[in-house]
């Protein structure tokens, strides 16, 4: 039978040391508020394209909003992309290599993406 502490070593490398009751918490978790936040204005820039769209306003101000909105969203990416480098890749490095080089493959993967789009 496995005991909570070795169930608890095995979530660990999932995130940082935020593993609390067998549940796995994201590195963000300190700064969710935060990126909920932004998220909610971003959602309201989007809708705000909506309606410039439906009131057919000027090609050239819709596209400056765009901008904006994409932006925006590329901001809370490399934030969340800093959070995950500086709590679970870090974790994992210092707690298990093999673990550490899936989290660097995926930091990579993620960063790869985010270059190409």
């Amino acid at each position: 039978m496995e005991t909570h502490d070795s169930h608890q070593d095995q979530l660990s490398h999932l995130s940082p040391s935020t593993v609390e009751n067998d549940q796995v918490h994201p590195g963000y978790l300190e700064t969710k508020d935060s990126y909920l936040k932004r998220l909610r204005r971003i959602e309201g820039q989007v809708r705000g394209l909506h309606r410039m769209i439906c009131e057919e306003q000027y090609c050239i101000d819709i596209l400056t909003q765009i901008a904006a909105a994409t932006k925006a969203l590329e901001s809370v990416a490399l934030g969340l992309l800093h959070e995950h480098l500086s709590h679970c890749v870090l974790q994992a490095i210092q707690s298990e290599p093999e673990t550490a080089k899936e989290k660097v493959a995926e930091a990579t993967a993620a960063i790869s993406r985010f270059v190409k789009s």
